[in-house]
């Protein structure tokens, strides 16, 4: 760790962090979760809000592919999508659904305001982010896809997109 110069646990939590908070609307799987938290980890995001069937840490499955970043990464669970959305009304706030749907405005286009707190909206692997979420929402981005699936896994989605917000929003190194 200190040949890669990574910070431990205390440090990460004393890091500033990205202004980024990620809504996990439904997720099924344990593994998806724990990788999504690995990702977050990595881009240092703000925090995550596990909604609804969302699985929770501890769990091996989850910490399997997490490697430890349910330590790291502030997390919370609430009942949920609407609840946790309807949180952040405030005008320093965008809430971003990532769904594929009419209007939806493709990642790549989208005009990050460095001075918002970006909230995003992961849906369920089948069901994607639920109509209430989707209404709960200030926009929709699509990723631009070409080949012959219609989708993404959402621990992909995850990765493309913070990658895309995490360029704009960065912290200080440390």
């Amino acid at each position: 760790m200190e040949e890669l110069n990574r910070l431990d646990v205390d440090q990460f939590k004393a890091a500033p962090k990205t202004k980024i908070v990620l809504v996990l609307d439904n997720i099924r799987s344990r593994n998806n979760v724990g990788a999504i938290f690995r990702t977050a980890d990595a881009f240092r995001i703000t925090e995550i809000i596990l909604c609804g069937i969302t699985p929770t840490p501890p769990h091996k499955d989850i910490q399997k592919t997490a490697l430890g970043a349910t330590e790291s990464v502030s997390w919370r669970y609430v009942t949920s999508t609407t609840k946790a959305l309807n949180e952040f009304n405030q005008h320093d706030v965008h809430r971003y659904a990532i769904e594929q749907v009419e209007g939806a405005e493709f990642l790549d286009k989208v005009a990050i305001d460095p001075k918002q707190t970006a909230v995003l909206v992961l849906g369920n692997e089948v069901q994607g982010v639920a109509q209430e979420a989707l209404d709960a929402c200030d926009s929709a981005i699509e990723i631009p896809q070409l080949g012959t699936k219609h989708s993404l896994n959402v621990a992909t989605t995850a990765g493309v997109v913070l990658w895309h917000f995490f360029t704009q929003l960065r912290p200080a190194a440390h």
